[in-house]
């Protein structure tokens, strides 16, 4: 039973750092400052957007407590998690609370590199966990190509 409730916690804790609190700085831009940019014709709805992120950082939870599993041994790869995901929040806030572009591409190139990171540290100990972290870096990098586009077209 103990298994299951560390399971929970890791994914309750990455949706309620990553959702809940990003959302937070989220929700007041969209409606007002976000519908205002000029975005490239791939963007996808922000239902879309809610939804992916939902999935992702149900995944991200997976991984964390596969590696979490490893305690002690994977102290470092639980830190590089929790250095990502404080990066994945930078990003929210200086992208939509500080309604900045260019700050949002330089936190997400941050958030891609921690995330890579995360990934490389986790494979030591669950290549189960790496794998389940791809579909993340590879919607990082299609949020940091939006987000250029975004800074293009507004700049």
């Amino acid at each position: 039973m103990k298994k299951y409730y560390k399971l929970i916690i890791a994914i309750a804790l990455t949706e309620f750092i990553g959702g809940v609190l990003g959302s937070l700085f989220t929700f007041s831009s969209l409606s007002t400052w976000y519908v205002t940019l000029k975005k490239p014709p791939f963007t996808p709805p922000g239902s879309i957007i809610g939804i992916v992120w939902t999935i992702l950082y149900f995944l991200m939870g997976i991984a964390l407590y596969l590696v979490w599993e490893k305690m002690p041994k994977s102290k470092k790869a639980v830190a590089a998690y929790s250095i990502q995901l404080a990066f994945n929040l930078l990003w929210s806030f200086l992208f939509f609370y500080l309604k900045s572009p260019l700050y949002g591409l330089i936190g997400i190139a941050l958030l891609w590199i921690a995330v890579a990171a995360t990934m490389m540290a986790f494979y030591r100990f669950s290549k189960s966990a790496t794998f389940l972290l791809a579909p993340y870096i590879i919607w990082v990098s299609f949020a940091a190509y939006l987000n250029y586009s975004v800074f293009l077209l507004n700049h």
